[in-house]
């Protein structure tokens, strides 16, 4: 089967979609002309599974470019934007994805991806990895590395490497501090923030806006919504996180007790059961809940389910849960990624250096795999500094080095007073 997406008809409002991406991601298009003869992943076969976005269009196409035969598709049932798939399949490349897929639907897709049998991989989340290694061991013998995007899919891949069941090295991009530090911080907050008002229109200002998890993510959708002039309380599990919440001006309690008091709930954390029924049990009339989490199961749907009298689509992406109680509860996305089944995921600013570095490192993967031992593998430090210095070249912007004497001085280890 060469592509499966909703309307192939609607390539066209998906092209102008990624020229608009494309106008504003100048380190990958960069990348794409300086790559463009010398084609480094000529010969490779590339399987993605990752949200499909304009902005992942640029990347395919950058791929594609540097001599990659590519397969795709989408790491979530609500996050595949049906113009862009559409256009990604009127351009040639396999691609099995559209919105709204239920779970066999979404395993189906990633099986028909690695039907071209990959050299490399290129995940969000480990699902496709994990497809491999639990019903397609035939096919790691014939992959030479992977990279994973994602929080939570390099939590995932730890794990295997630690059992000792990872059969292939895998790159992680995620841990880059030119992505976790910007695409998960600000794009997070940024998205997240705009999925939440397209779904409810509310304002946030005066709102008690709870944000369970201050990692990247939590970190950076507390920021956004404090901006907007909501009152932001944390909820953590690490006493070290709680405290820079706390310092960095932010209200920290349990879950337990926000539960009572909050107006807005997201889930940013990779766990699951963050909100349980006995939370839906305390919360006020009309409260809102969602999550930036990779999976749906940071809120417990079951839990909520068994409370509820009735259920009703207010708005897209928005359900009214009419308790038993009486209560309303809103829950958005179905409990899926908010800032993209919402909205349309991150600006393509900070993509840009999200997917310029799953561009090198999968260029590493081909020259470098080989060679690499099956574990969780880090870009190397070089790489990040290369891309943030492209990165403020292309805004314009230019930044201090080191005299000689400088530089003398900062190994000088008998320098004092």
């Amino acid at each position: 089967m060469e592509y499966k997406v909703k309307d192939i008809k609607l390539a066209d409002s998906g092209r102008l979609k990624i020229e608009w991406a494309e106008s504003r991601m100048p380190v990958l298009m960069h990348l794409m002309e300086k790559y463009r003869k010398e084609k480094p992943l000529k010969g490779q076969k590339v399987a993605g599974c990752l949200h499909v976005t304009k902005e992942t269009a640029v990347l395919i196409k950058t791929l594609a470019v540097s001599g990659a035969e590519v397969s795709w598709s989408g790491c979530n049932p609500l996050s595949t934007q049906d113009d862009v798939a559409a256009a990604i399949a009127d351009e040639g490349t396999p691609i099995f994805a559209w919105h709204g897929m239920n779970v066999d639907e979404f395993y189906w897709a990633i099986d028909a991806t690695l039907e071209f049998e990959p050299t490399l991989t290129l995940d969000d989340g480990a699902d496709l990895i994990n497809r491999i290694h639990q019903k397609r061991p035939d096919l790691a013998k014939k992959v030479i590395a992977g990279t994973e995007e994602t929080t939570t899919g390099v939590h995932r891949l730890r794990a295997m490497a630690k059992a000792g069941e990872l059969l292939y090295p895998v790159i992680a991009v995620n841990d880059a501090e030119t992505k976790w530090d910007f695409d998960n911080v600000y794009g997070t907050g940024q998205s997240s923030i705009d999925g939440i008002l397209r779904s409810t229109s509310v304002l946030l200002a005066g709102k008690k806006f709870v944000v369970a998890g201050y990692g990247h993510c939590g970190r950076g959708t507390a920021s956004r919504a404090r901006g907007m002039g909501a009152q932001v309380i944390v909820t953590e599990i690490n006493p070290l996180q709680a405290l820079k919440a706390m310092l960095d001006g932010f209200e920290v309690m349990k879950m337990d007790e926000a539960a009572a008091v909050g107006d807005i709930f997201i889930t940013a954390t990779g766990m699951k059961d963050i909100l349980v029924r006995r939370h839906f049990e305390m919360m006020k009339d009309g409260a809102i809940v969602c999550n930036t989490g990779h999976y749906d199961c940071e809120i417990n749907l079951n839990d909520l389910a068994a409370l509820k009298d009735e259920v009703r689509e207010i708005r897209p992406n928005n359900e009214e849960y009419r308790l038993k109680n009486g209560r309303k509860i809103f829950l958005l996305a179905k409990g899926r990624l908010v800032n993209l089944a919402g909205a349309e995921g991150h600006p393509s600013e900070v993509m840009d250096m999200s997917f310029a570095n799953q561009f090198l490192a999968l260029i590493r993967c081909a020259r470098e795999g080989r060679d690499l031992d099956a574990a969780v593998h880090d870009v190397p430090v070089e790489q990040d500094l290369d891309l943030a210095r492209l990165k403020l070249d292309t805004l314009g912007i230019g930044i201090d080095s080191l005299t000689p004497e400088q530089e003398k001085y900062n190994d000088d280890y008998l320098a004092g007073t």
